[in-house]
């Protein structure tokens, strides 16, 4: 079983930056796909972005140029650096950890006012 941790949400003003992070403890198989997806009111969850533990990155045409993700494979933990960030980037960004199965975070609150 694979447990993860996020952190690093919060409420930001149109324009600003927040960085997420997602620690992920217990079975780690080290060949993985770590990433982010969120999910605001009243729409379904949907992909932000995706990292192998080969450094490979994968981004939604919504954030590619403003937000960066990244992993530090020795702590098993991978970021989500969001700048230029926009009211419509308001959601529940959950972190995913995809070996065998899919592990999912609790998820974190995001909010951006305009």
């Amino acid at each position: 079983q694979v447990q993860l941790v996020e952190s690093g949400g919060g409420l930001v003003q149109a324009g600003g930056s927040l960085r997420l992070s997602c620690a992920a403890s217990g079975s780690i198989f080290s060949i993985n796909v770590m990433g982010w997806y969120r999910q605001a009111p009243g729409k379904q969850r949907e992909l932000i972005a995706t990292i192998t533990n080969g450094g490979t990155t994968n981004y939604a045409d919504s954030v590619k140029g403003r937000f960066a993700i990244s992993r530090d494979n020795a702590e098993n933990t991978v970021y989500l650096q969001m700048n230029s960030l926009k009211p419509e980037d308001t959601a529940v960004y959950y972190c995913n950890f995809r070996d065998f199965y899919d592990h999912w975070g609790q998820g974190t609150q995001v909010t951006v006012s305009s």
